[in-house]
């Protein structure tokens, strides 16, 4: 009975030593995961804030596309000692199991050797025979013969217990030998995004530097260029509040200054399909990098000041066409004296805005599809930037987009 506990114990340890690595297996492919995120997304920062010289970017522009590699890269650096530690502990559980299984096994064949001994001692068949017939009664020779046959059934699953260790310490052997290899990639890797980390924020210090050394003129800056954006997004919410009026006038509710969009039928199966899609929705361009997110922020300029961001700023590729990113009808083409014009596009009661566009390709009233080409991104000729304005609106509310858009 013995034996048979014990082999089912070491069955049921190979069980959970397989559900932790299983765990652990899926803790990395998710660091994983991020690492890679994270690389790609420098990458793309690289290909489109970095990579033309020729252009002289303002020194405020400077500022927040390496305030923004820095924040991407510490990110990386984060994941990467989170991988490096997470296989740390996975070496140590494997070293402590391998140094259990080697003790396991050495008590194993030991104790295997000495029942071969004695089972070569005592194993002709005339003693055999002699044991059976020595018996005093034809039920004790029954148990004598059972008996023999469980010994010779414990030596055997002794052999096979031996055989699974000795294969599953091959194993843990190998595996250790490829996570020490990883670590000390992981670890090659890190130290080079340090190096670089470094250079990088002792670049963004000599830019405030110069920054601090007139840091009122850049405030001001700062200010003229929240209070235009804050312009333009009063002016959206007024069309908006506008088209939800005639919405509702055609629709035939009395009172035209709901918040609120009535809907037919139509317009309900359509705000349906949208919300379904929360989180899954394409990119408004097919390259691009999330310069500055949703919601209130403080500057990289100045830290008493604060950039209210009603959607996201995009950085793309020169001259890229701009996609709608769901079906729809175009509600408004949006013309600003200073400004280049914004394109409205209503889903049901969502509508997604579409600022800092040029080469208009639709117009109010159009019927727009997914992924359907709108126009293009405004490159700036100075400074060579191509940042588009993406926003997403319930109604008169504003949403976050990265709520919505893959992965954004």
């Amino acid at each position: 009975m013995l034996n048979k506990n014990t082999y089912i114990i070491f069955i049921l340890c190979c069980f959970l030593n397989v559900f932790l690595a299983s765990s652990q297996s899926q803790k990395q492919k998710e660091l994983e995961a991020k690492r890679q995120k994270y690389q790609n997304e420098l990458r793309q920062i690289n290909a489109l804030l970095f990579s033309d010289k020729k252009k002289e970017k303002s020194l405020v522009s400077l500022v927040e596309d390496l305030n923004y590699k820095v924040s991407v890269r510490r990110n990386l650096i984060n994941i990467t000692n989170d991988q490096a530690n997470l296989l740390t502990r996975e070496i140590n559980a494997n070293q402590n199991e391998i140094s259990s299984l080697r003790e396991q096994l050495k008590e194993l064949k030991d104790n295997y050797s000495a029942m071969i001994v004695k089972s070569y001692k005592s194993k002709s068949e005339q003693s055999r025979v002699m044991f059976l017939l020595s018996s005093d009664n034809f039920k004790q020779a029954y148990k004598r013969l059972q008996y023999i046959k469980q010994y010779a059934n414990y030596q055997k699953e002794q052999g096979e217990l031996i055989k699974a260790k000795t294969i599953k310490l091959q194993a843990l052997n190998t595996d250790l030998a490829r996570q020490k290899k990883d670590k000390d990639k992981l670890v090659a890797e890190n130290r080079q995004v340090k190096r670089q980390l470094e250079a990088e924020l002792k670049q963004q210090e000599a830019l405030m530097a110069t920054i601090r050394r007139n840091l009122s003129t850049y405030t001001s800056q700062a200010k003229q260029k929240q209070q235009e954006i804050d312009r333009i997004d009063k002016e959206i919410e007024r069309l908006i509040r506008e088209a939800i009026a005639e919405s509702n006038k055609k629709a035939g509710k009395k009172t035209s200054s709901s918040s609120k969009f009535v809907l037919t039928p139509e317009a309900k199966a359509l705000a349906r399909n949208f919300e379904s899609n929360k989180g899954k929705l394409p990119w408004p361009v097919e390259k691009g990098v999330v310069k500055v997110r949703y919601g209130t922020q403080p500057s990289p300029i100045d830290r008493t000041l604060t950039i209210n961001s009603q959607g996201v700023k995009i950085a793309t590729e020169k001259n890229a066409k701009v996609r709608a990113v769901f079906e729809g009808v175009v509600s408004r083409i949006l013309v600003i004296p200073n400004a280049n014009p914004v394109v409205m596009i209503r889903h049901g009661n969502y509508i997604t805005v579409y600022k800092n566009m040029t080469n208009i390709k639709v117009k109010p009233g159009d019927k727009v599809t997914t992924k359907q080409v709108i126009g293009e991104v405004f490159t700036s000729r100075s400074n060579g930037e191509a940042m588009l304005g993406f926003g997403v609106y319930k109604d008169s509310k504003t949403q976050n987009p990265a709520s919505w858009v893959y992965k954004m």
